[in-house]
């Protein structure tokens, strides 16, 4: 029974690891079509591996942090979060 148990817990953390990073490349791939502030964006969003569920609120504060420090441009801040947000959704999938 133990090793059934050990068994199952070995299979489910590598199931967990294997869907942390399910898509990578296609979050990059998606990320080098976007503008040098999406890509930077995306950047600062991928280094916080955030889950689904913190998503939003990690690209809405990385987004707003990079334009308060003048790193992007506020005018079109707005669009470039939601593309590389998109492109950090198809990472995590």
């Amino acid at each position: 029974m133990r090793r059934i148990m050990t068994v199952t817990l070995v299979l489910a953390l590598a199931g967990l690891a294997a869907t942390a990073w399910a898509d990578g490349p296609a979050g990059e791939t998606c990320a080098a079509s976007l503008t040098s502030d999406g890509k930077a964006i995306y950047a600062a969003v991928a280094a916080t591996n955030p889950t689904s569920e913190t998503l939003k609120s990690v690209v809405e504060h990385e987004t707003r942090a990079l334009a308060m420090d003048g790193k992007i441009g506020r005018d079109n801040a707005r669009e470039n979060a939601i593309a590389a947000g998109a492109c950090v959704r198809t990472r995590l999938q």
